[in-house]
Formats: C-alpha cells, sequence, structure tokens
C-alpha cells in the first residue's frame, strides 16, 4: 500500500512520503493559512520540518532534496561531444517580435536550437535571429534544393552525355538507371538536410500530412513556396553547370528546344510524357507512383508496425532512397516520375525563363498533371494506409471515417486550434 499523504494522529506528512520526495506544503494542507505573509509562511513552514525531523531522526538540518541524490558521473570524452552536438534547447533568445512571426506561421514559438546558440557570441545579431525564426522553411528550402540538383543533374548527364563514345561502352556516361540512382540518393540526402522541418520535400506529401497527421494548416503555403522556391534553385545550379554540353547539344548557342524534337534538353528540367500516352494513362502513372509514394512512407512512420524501426530510426533515409529507385525503376518511364509539384514546377518555371519557349504547350498541355496528379495521389495512399493499418491518431480513426469532421469543419476547425494554442502555436 502507497504510504499515506498525512498522518491521523499528529497531521504531519508521512515520513516515507517525506524521505522520498522534495517536500512542499499541498494547496490543501491543514497547515495553510493564506492570511500570512509569503515570509511568515516560508518560516513556519521551515520550522515545522525541522521539529518534524528532531521527532524522527535527532536532528536539526532540513532537507529538501531526496535523502540519497545520485553519485556524481564523470562523462568520457566522448559523452560530452555526444551531449553538445545532439541536445536541442527551446528557450530561443530572440525578441517577441521573431516569436510572434513563427505563430504566425504556424510554427513553434521557439525553435529548435543547439545548446550553444545563447550562449554564441553571435546569437544576438540580426541574422542568426532570422535564421531561427525561419528555421523550418529554410531547411525544406535546402532539402528540396538537394533532392532536385541531384535528381536533375543525373539526368542532364545521362541525356547530353549519350553520343559519346568516349564514355566506357561508348553508349554515354550513364543510363536510365542514372536517374532512379540521382533522385534516391538526392531524397535520402534531402531528408538529412531538413530534418529541422520534418523533410516533406513535397507539397503532396505535405498536404496529406495536413490532412491525416495533424500538421498546422497554416506551414503549408510557407512550406509549398519553400520546396518550390528549392527546387527552382536547384534547377538554376544545373543550368549554369551544363549550359555548354547544352549549346553543344542542341546545336548552336542560345538554341532551346523542347519535345518531340530529337535534340530536346527541355527534358533536364520538366518531365514530358511519351507521344503515346493518353491523358488518362498520364494522369493515372502519376497517380500511382505518388500513391505507392505515400503509404510506404506512412508505414515507415508507423511506431506500431513491426514490420519497421520505430518511426523509421535512423534507416528512413535508406529506406527511401530505396523507395524511390523502384518506383523510377518501375513506373517512371511513361511520365518520367515527377510524383512532385515541387521537382517538376520549379524547374520548369526555370527553363521557361531561360528561353525554352512550349514547356507550357508541351505534349498536349501536360504540365498540369505533375502539379495535380501527386495530390491525388498522395492522399490517396495515405487514406488507404489509415484505413487498413494504422491504428493512432487519424482522421480515419474518428466516427464515419472523418466523414462528420468533415460535414463540420467549423467545429473541426475550432478544435484545431484549441490544440494549437495548447501547443503554444497560435
Amino acid at each position: 500500500m502507497a504510504p499515506a499523504l498525512y498522518d491521523t494522529h499528529d497531521q504531519h506528512p508521512s515520513r516515507d512520503w517525506f524521505e522520498g520526495n522534495t517536500w512542499f506544503e499541498p494547496p490543501y494542507s491543514p497547515y495553510s493559512n493564506k492570511r500570512r505573509s509569503p515570509a511568515k509562511r516560508l518560516s513556519d513552514t521551515l520550522a515545522r520540518h525541522r521539529d518534524y525531523r528532531r521527532s524522527y531522526t535527532g536532528q536539526d538540518t532540513v532537507r529538501l532534496v531526496p535523502v540519497s541524490p545520485p553519485s556524481p558521473v564523470t562523462p568520457t570524452k566522448h559523452n560530452i561531444l555526444e551531449e553538445e552536438t545532439s541536445a536541442e534547447s527551446y528557450g530561443l533568445k530572440t525578441s517577441p517580435h521573431i516569436h510572434q512571426a513563427r505563430r504566425y506561421l504556424g510554427l513553434h514559438p521557439t525553435a529548435p536550437l543547439a545548446d550553444h546558440h545563447n550562449t554564441a557570441p553571435h546569437s544576438d545579431l540580426p541574422w542568426p535571429k532570422i535564421r531561427a525564426a525561419l528555421r523550418e522553411p529554410f531547411a525544406e528550402f535546402w532539402g528540396t534544393f538537394t533532392l532536385v540538383l541531384f535528381g536533375d543533374g543525373a539526368v542532364a548527364q545521362v541525356l547530353l552525355s549519350k553520343d559519346q563514345t568516349s564514355a566506357p561502352g561508348g553508349h554515354g556516361f550513364g543510363s536510365y538507371q542514372s536517374i532512379s540512382w540521382g533522385f534516391g540518393l538526392g531524397l535520402m540526402l534531402g531528408v538529412y538536410v531538413a530534418g529541422d522541418s520534418g523533410a516533406y520535400l513535397n507539397p503532396a506529401a505535405t498536404l496529406t500530412n495536413c490532412l491525416l497527421r495533424k500538421l498546422p494548416w497554416r506551414r503549408f503555403p510557407m512550406y509549398l513556396l519553400a520546396q518550390v522556391a528549392g527546387g527552382f534553385a536547384a534547377a538554376a545550379v544545373i543550368y549554369a553547370n551544363y549550359i555548354t554540353a547544352i549549346d553543344a547539344f542542341e546545336g548552336g548557342r542560345g538554341v532551346r528546344t523542347v519535345a518531340p524534337n530529337p535534340t530536346a534538353t527541355a527534358g533536364i528540367f520538366a518531365t514530358y510524357p511519351q507521344p503515346f500516352t493518353s491523358k488518362a494513362a498520364q494522369f493515372f502513372s502519376e497517380f500511382v507512383a505518388s500513391a505507392i509514394l505515400m503509404f510506404v512512407i506512412f508505414a515507415l512512420k508507423d511506431d506500431s508496425n513491426n514490420g519497421v524501426a520505430k518511426g523509421g530510426g535512423n534507416w528512413f533515409p535508406l529506406a527511401l532512397f530505396f523507395l524511390m529507385f523502384g518506383i523510377g525503376s518501375c513506373f517512371g518511364w511513361e511520365t518520367g516520375f515527377a510524383i512532385n509539384l515541387a521537382r517538376d514546377f520549379g524547374p520548369r518555371l526555370l527553363s521557361y525563363f531561360v528561353g525554352y519557349r512550349g514547356v507550357w504547350s508541351a505534349g498536349g498541355y501536360y504540365f498540369w498533371i505533375p502539379m495535380v496528379a501527386p495530390f491525388c495521389g498522395c492522399a490517396t495512399g495515405g487514406i488507404l494506409y489509415d484505413l487498413f493499418i494504422y491504428t493512432g491518431p487519424s482522421p480515419i480513426n474518428t466516427p464515419w471515417f472523418g466523414l462528420y469532421d468533415f460535414f463540420h469543419p467549423r467545429r473541426t476547425l475550432a478544435r484545431r486550434i484549441t490544440e494549437h494554442k495548447r501547443e503554444g502555436i497560435v
């Protein structure tokens, strides 16, 4: 039986409870008297402690800590280094204006930062404060940048070198599988880069997490802009790196063409379908690949799924590499497996600005399919996983599979806002 909080014979706290815990005066203690000043209450409390310990132990020392403190342990050099590099602090030393900005963006008022941030000499400078306020959008930008940089870089090398007889085998420096490798590596490394934001790197994946995993909706526009900007910037770097090779491949300086021209290089930046595919086939190809992507991601992040490490663990980025490689190898030929608005629209916009005309009308105005199909596919893949496998918090695991919330949007929105206020987001 647990010891009683108060002894009935003397109205003193029990000895067992006192010696095992830090003592404080409970709100309903028989000694509490709200008319006494704080100093008087503290003095009376210490006097009672002294009388109590003298009656039981014969000691006059008042100890307000556990009787058996843990023995000091001197950490090794490796442990100290580990603590310095892995610890996080949410006590951000920034102005209230930055906290308000983060709340407005749907972020936690304080950003996750290393312990040494608040004591670093540069912590009060303007840029560190801006960087802390926009830490997650910056992470999404650079994560998507890494994804597109490696993926489009692989496409550029394979396409522009296909007639190079100096390559091993005489058929260019790369094959179609090189593209799958490039996007797989880009996704894996992008997840490592964007760990602070959740590493969504895909507007469709971001939207699905808003729908099914309670990601604040106010983060979606901000993440969307950061992801598209990251794809645009990566395409600009690829273009600057391969501009002379593009001129040589196209047959002249400044010549820029779009498929079905045999020397077209617009496919380096955006996806274009095979000419024999119909609009329904194009949409379905992107839809299926996107659904597979989201279904497997939810499986990898499901703690209750015994087939994977808890929460994906350190294997999550590597698993995403194999996932992207598999999608590219199995579903990439017909449409180029965009499965990501930021990966297609951002580079397509860049290609338009640098002189590629017809990027919007090519393939019978195909450009809208990689923008719309991934949203439908990712949402469907997430719903299927929650419907048949996932047992955690999800709108699917509510009455009528979330339709009640769908038909009562005001009540749902009010509940979400209340939850965010409790978490300090709004």
